[in-house]
């Protein structure tokens, strides 16, 4: 369909529109700006009290919080104060200062108390926060489900960390070891030189530290609780006179616990228990004495370097083992029957040279 020419003349003679004018904005006037501040003060005037109420409620929760939080924490303290005072009177028996040092004390009063203001700290303000938070009317059940969710995932994926730290906190609470004890733990074994709730350092025999996660823990040997026994057993030949023995190892005994500082170290005297095995060229004579904690070693020690001593002075032999063989006795010499090596054993020998058969003649022609 095509236009008309007028139409198309027309249209291309006529300008184009220009564009229109910036209008200016319009200035409220002070009836308009009268009627917000109406409707302002009616929204106020009509949700004052609501607001008022959220704020007090909201105001008097944290209150609250902060309050219980602080008496809670002071609580814990005062307990964990008591309980070092408890162990500070156990101090004062002969047993107790040996069984629990200030050191290992300290570390497992912070320890306690540490955990315990967590806890605590963590369910009042998170209880309060929850409170708040359904104050202003927030529906709580989706947050809930997905804490609830987000805490399964956690505690699946850090299952590792979860079982160490509630590992760590019972043996904290239990008492099962402290800094200073000597221990046994499976996997490594050592002085124990820090506590945490986590993770807990062994110094080894041979100055290396061991970090062992409280959860690969299975069982725990203690070797500085109590008391220990110093055992020393002595191998001597069969044929020695065991009253003489006997004399020999009671005088020693009572020398070394007559001396210092061995006789702060052993808790019992040293005594000597009788023949632990007979055999056919030795015999096992033990030695045994209650100790100090962690000092059964140095007692050891210088029980032996003592008997030996004593039984060099005696002339008693101690022997190396239970089947140590006795010093043969020299026998005759095998070499001298054998009669020297004859001089035909040469081919090149003037007499294997006179004894060499003569050749035979030539047949030919």
């Amino acid at each position: 369909m095509s236009l008309p020419v007028a139409d198309v003349a027309l249209a291309a003679v006529s300008p184009s529109p220009t564009p229109s004018e910036t209008e200016t904005p319009t200035v409220p006037s002070l009836r308009d700006a009268q009627e917000s501040a109406t409707n302002a003060a009616g929204w106020v005037e009509q949700n004052w009290s609501t607001w008022l109420a959220i704020g007090l409620r909201v105001l008097l929760i944290v209150v609250i919080a902060v309050v219980l939080r602080v008496v809670v924490r002071r609580a814990i303290t005062k307990l964990i104060e008591r309980m070092a005072r408890t162990g500070e009177a156990v101090d004062g028996s002969g047993l107790g200062g040996l069984l629990v040092n200030a050191e290992r004390r300290r570390q497992r009063s912070a320890a306690i108390g540490s955990v315990l203001r967590s806890v605590a700290s963590f369910l009042i303000m998170g209880t309060a926060a929850l409170m708040v938070l359904g104050t202003f009317q927030i529906n709580l059940a989706p947050l809930l489900a997905s804490a609830g969710v987000a805490g399964v995932a956690i505690g699946f994926g850090a299952r590792n960390l979860v079982t160490d730290f509630l590992s760590g906190v019972f043996m904290i609470l239990e008492d099962q070891y402290g800094v200073g004890d000597t221990i046994d733990a499976g996997v490594a074994s050592g002085e124990v030189i820090e506590v945490g709730l986590r993770v807990t350092k062994l110094r080894g025999d041979n100055g290396e530290i061991w970090y062992v996660r409280n959860g690969e823990v299975k069982r725990i040997g203690n070797l500085s609780q109590g008391w220990a026994t110093a055992n020393v057993d002595v191998t001597v030949r069969s044929d020695e006179d065991l009253d003489r023995v006997q004399a020999t190892l009671v005088e020693v005994a009572e020398k070394m616990n007559k001396e210092e500082p061995w006789n702060e170290l052993l808790w019992s005297p040293v005594e000597v228990l009788g023949l632990d095995s007979v055999l056919l060229d030795s015999m096992v004579v033990r030695v045994s004495a209650k100790t100090m904690p962690g000092k059964s070693l140095s007692v050891e020690r210088e029980l032996r370097w003592r008997i030996k001593r004593a039984f060099d002075a005696a002339g008693i032999r101690i022997v190396g083992g239970a089947t140590t063989p006795e010093d043969p006795e020299p026998g005759p010499d095998p070499a001298a029957s054998v009669a020297p090596p004859s001089a035909y054993a040469s081919s090149v020998s003037p007499q294997s040279v006179a004894a060499s058969p003569l050749t035979p003649p030539s047949t030919t022609k």
